[in-house]
């Protein structure tokens, strides 16, 4: 694919979903922030899991 056909797709998918969420087309703005909130609580859950994970690794030692 085209070098700018593809810089111009990748600003197209940013840019648009920011848009809709800043201007909360359809109630977007508010499914992205529950979405990105419950992301967040597996995140910090996945990263709690991990440090557990080292400090039983370094018992080990």
């Amino acid at each position: 694919m085209n070098k700018w056909l593809e810089i111009l797709l990748g600003l197209i998918l940013v840019i648009a979903p920011i848009y809709a969420w800043l201007t909360n087309v359809w109630g977007i703005g508010d499914a992205a922030l529950t979405f990105f909130k419950g992301g967040l609580v597996w995140f910090v859950i996945l990263i709690g899991l991990l440090f557990l994970m080292l400090g039983i690794s370094d018992l080990k030692e």
